[in-house]
């Protein structure tokens, strides 16, 4: 049985539903990066500037997070499953790249 949600060809189907509410968050992320490098043309306060990339720090990891949770309750599942134990080398290293 296939994952209906992943495949070999290292993809994901998403919904649509999904896939909205990734763009919008992908969206506000953009717009906060937009408005870093408005303070910067502004010659805003370092503080106030290291503010706001930590903002979009919390904000990527935030989405991150979101998108190995999906992950693990639908793909890694999906393998573990059918005895690929591979995919645990696979998630340990992108638990590492997310830290």
């Amino acid at each position: 049985m296939e994952c209906n949600r992943c495949s070999e060809k290292k993809i994901t189907k998403r919904t649509d539903d999904e896939k909205r509410k990734l763009t919008r968050r992908l969206n506000i992320i953009e717009g906060q990066v937009r408005g870093i490098n408005q303070m910067i043309t502004d010659d805003r306060y370092c503080g106030d500037v290291l503010i706001q990339i930590a903002a979009v720090n919390k904000s990527l990891k935030s989405l991150g997070n979101n998108i190995l949770e999906n992950h693990l309750k639908t793909c890694v599942t999906h393998d573990i499953q059918n005895g690929n134990l591979d995919i645990l080398e696979e998630v340990m290293k992108l638990i590492e790249k997310l830290q």
